[in-house]
C-alpha cells in the first residue's frame, strides 16, 4: 500500500537544493532584489536582467533558448545573440514611434520571433501581453480593445485567418509585424515584414529607463461575468520571477530547462521566458503541439534536467501508458514540478513510477505573477497537496465573521478562502480600467485568491474549489460569458448557459445549455453546427465541448442565467438555495 507521504532523503536530490534550512531563515525580497544588477542610475527592468545582465558577462556564448520546430530541428540561440536580436526589436518599435507604456501584443506559437518580441518590447519600455495563438478572432478582438493594443506582432497563416477580419474593430492598433511562416508566404497589405524591419535596425540599445513601478506586463484573465480582466504587472515582478525560478523550480546555472506552457499563458510567460533567462540557464522551447513520444524523446534527447509542466500534459502521458515512458531514460532529470490546477496524487506517484521522480504540485494565479505556494526539492511530499508557502510569502485561510471583519482560521483542516498577506513584488497593481473590481480583491493587507483552501497540521496547503464559476480546461482559464457570448451570436440561439464538466483528462471541459428561438427545433445537426460556430469564433481551446438542448435556462428573479444550478443538474448535485429562482 501507498504510504501518505513520499519521504525525501539525501539520495533523492541529485544537487544540492537552493532552498534549505538556512536560505529559508535568512530570505527577504530586498535582499532577492539585490542580488540583480539594475539600471544604470538606477530603477530595474525585466528584459536587463534576463539578458545584458548575462550578455555582458561571463554567460554571453551560453545557449539561452533551444528552439525545436515541428520537424524538429534544432536551432540554438546564445543569450548574445538573443540580446542582440532584441535589441533590433526595440530598435523596431521606436523607429514606429512606439512610447514606453504602449501595448505590443504577441500572437505567435512558440517561435524564436515571439521570445525576441517579448524581449525587445521590454527593453523599450512598451507593456508586452502574449495572446493564446489557439484563440478565435473575437477573443483576439476583445483583448486587442481593452488593451489599446499599438502593436501586434503574428505570423502570416495567423493574421489571415484571425486578424485580417477584425482589424477594422480595432482601429487603435497602428503597426503588425508578421512573420512569414511558409515559404511562400507573402506580407499582407497593410503590415510590416518581422524579419526585414529587425534587418535594417542597429542590434545596440540602452534599456528604457523603468522602475519597479512601470507596467511591464498584461495577461487577460476570464472572469465568470463580463469581459476578461487584464492583470497588470510591474517590472518589480522580477524580483518574484528570479527567487522563485531559483527557490520553486529549484534552478542551478547548467541546468537544462523545459517549460510547456504556452507564453499566452502567464506560466509560460513567467517560467517559459523570464525565470530561466534570470537564471541564465538553457530553456527547450517546443514549437509542436503535445505529442506523448514526442516530449518523452525531447526529455531523453535534449537531456531535461528541470521540467515544467501542467497536470492535463501528465494525464496524457500517463494515458499513453507507462510501458512507453519506460522506453526512454532520462539520467539527467532531476525536478519536476506542474502548475495549472491541483494535481491528483495519482499523477505524483505516477512520476515516481514512469520518470523516477514524483512530481511537484505548486499553486498561483495570474493576479500573484508567480509561484506563491510549492512543493520544493527538500520537501516531503503529500500527494495532493499544493505544498507550503515560499519564503517571503505569507499565506492565511481566511473567513468572513457576522460582522463582516475578515477572520483568519488558525484551527487545521477548516475549509476557507485562501489569501495571502500583500507584499510579494509579483502582485498585480490593477485589472486594466476596473478599478473597483480590483479593490474588492483585498481585505486590509489580506489579497483574496478566490480559491477555497485548507492548511493542515504542518502547514500544508490543500485545494477545495473555486469559489466562482471559471472554468479550468487543460490548464486554460474560461470565463462562461465570453462563451455564452459567442453562442447567443448564433441565429438559432436564444439563451446560453455555460459550466465546467469534470474530466479525466483535462480537469474540466466546457459544457454549454441553449434554448432556442422560435422557429428552431433541437436536432443532432444543429448541435453540430453550434459547436463548429464556437469553435470558429473562439478557438478550439476555448468552444465548448459539448452543447445540450433545454426549454429555458434557469434563471434568478433578477434575470441572471443560474449556472450553479446548471452543474447541480448535470452533476446530480443537491440544489442548495433556490430560493432566487425565476418562478420559485
Amino acid at each position: 500500500m501507498r504510504t501518505s507521504i513520499i519521504r525525501k532523503s539525501a539520495g533523492d536530490l541529485r544537487l544540492p537544493p537552493n532552498l534549505d534550512a538556512a536560505a529559508a531563515a535568512n530570505f527577504t525580497w530586498s535582499q532577492a532584489r539585490a542580488e540583480l544588477q539594475g539600471l544604470p542610475g538606477g530603477g530595474i527592468n525585466i528584459a536587463h536582467e534576463a539578458l545584458d545582465r548575462h550578455a555582458n558577462g561571463l554567460r554571453a556564448t551560453h545557449v539561452a533558448l533551444r528552439h525545436l520546430d515541428r520537424r524538429g530541428h534544432r536551432r540554438d540561440i546564445t543569450y548574445a545573440e538573443l540580446t542582440r536580436s532584441a535589441n533590433k526589436f526595440a530598435n523596431t518599435l521606436r523607429a514606429l514611434g512606439v512610447r514606453k507604456g504602449e501595448r505590443v501584443f504577441l500572437l505567435c506559437a512558440r517561435i524564436p520571433e515571439l521570445y525576441i518580441a517579448a524581449l525587445g518590447a521590454l527593453k523599450a519600455g512598451a507593456v508586452v501581453s502574449p495572446l493564446f495563438s489557439a484563440f478565435g478572432p473575437e477573443p483576439i478582438k476583445t483583448r486587442l480593445a481593452l488593451g489599446d493594443a499599438r502593436v501586434l506582432v503574428t505570423t502570416t497563416s495567423l493574421y489571415q485567418r484571425k486578424v485580417a477580419a477584425i482589424r477594422d474593430a480595432v482601429p487603435a492598433l497602428r503597426h503588425v509585424l508578421v512573420v512569414p511562416d511558409a515559404p511562400t508566404a507573402t506580407v499582407p497589405s497593410g503590415t510590416v515584414d518581422f524579419g526585414e524591419a529587425l534587418a535594417c535596425a542597429a542590434d545596440v540599445f540602452a534599456t528604457e529607463p523603468t522602475t519597479e513601478d512601470d507596467m511591464a506586463l498584461l495577461h487577460f484573465t476570464s472572469g465568470t461575468t463580463g469581459t476578461p480582466k487584464g492583470a497588470v504587472h510591474v517590472h518589480g515582478a522580477v524580483v518574484t520571477h528570479f527567487a522563485t525560478g531559483r527557490y520553486a523550480l529549484d534552478l542551478h546555472p547548467e541546468d537544462i530547462y523545459w517549460c510547456t506552457a504556452d507564453p499566452g499563458w502567464v506560466t509560460g510567460t513567467s517560467y517559459g521566458i523570464i525565470a530561466p533567462l534570470l537564471h541564465g540557464v538553457t530553456s527547450i522551447i517546443d514549437e509542436a503541439d503535445f505529442d506523448a513520444e514526442r516530449w518523452y524523446r525531447i526529455l531523453q534527447d535534449e537531456a531535461v534536467s528541470v521540467w515544467y509542466t501542467a497536470p492535463t500534459a501528465i494525464r496524457m502521458l500517463m494515458k499513453a501508458g507507462v510501458e512507453m515512458a519506460r522506453g526512454y531514460r532520462f539520467p539527467q532529470l532531476r525536478f519536476i514540478a506542474s502548475v495549472g490546477e491541483p494535481l491528483n496524487p495519482e499523477a505524483v506517484w505516477w512520476g515516481k513510477d514512469a520518470l523516477g521522480l514524483p512530481i511537484h504540485d505548486n499553486w498561483w494565479q495570474t493576479e500573484t505573477g508567480g509561484i506563491m505556494i510549492g512543493n520544493t526539492p527538500a520537501m516531503d511530499i503529500k500527494p495532493g497537496s499544493m505544498g507550503r508557502p515560499l519564503p517571503g510569502v505569507e499565506a492565511g485561510i481566511v473567513r468572513k465573521t457576522a460582522d463582516g471583519r475578515l477572520e483568519v482560521i488558525e484551527t487545521p483542516d477548516t475549509e476557507g478562502e485562501l489569501a495571502l498577506r500583500k507584499g510579494w513584488p509579483s502582485m498585480f497593481r490593477g485589472y486594466l480600467g476596473q478599478d473597483e473590481r480590483y479593490r474588492t480583491c483585498f481585505d486590509g493587507d489580506w489579497y483574496l485568491t478566490g480559491d477555497l483552501a485548507k492548511r493542515d497540521a504542518d502547514g500544508y496547503f490543500w485545494f477545495v474549489g473555486r469559489s466562482d464559476d471559471v472554468i479550468k480546461s487543460a490548464g486554460h482559464l474560461i470565463g462562461p460569458f465570453e462563451v455564452e457570448s459567442a453562442l447567443m451570436e448564433h441565429p438559432a440561439v436564444a439563451e446560453a448557459g455555460v459550466i465546467g464538466k469534470p474530466d479525466p483528462m483535462s480537469g474540466e471541459v466546457v459544457k454549454a445549455f441553449v434554448s432556442l428561438r422560435a422557429g428552431f427545433e433541437a436536432s443532432d445537426a444543429l448541435r453540430l453546427e453550434l459547436l463548429g460556430h464556437a469553435r470558429k469564433r473562439l478557438g478550439a481551446a476555448v468552444a465548448p465541448k459539448e452543447i445540450a438542448f433545454l426549454p429555458s435556462l434557469p434563471r434568478t428573479r433578477s434575470g441572471k442565467i443560474m449556472r450553479r444550478l446548471l452543474k447541480a443538474r448535470e452533476l446530480g448535485l443537491p440544489e442548495g438555495d433556490t430560493s432566487m429562482l425565476e418562478g420559485s
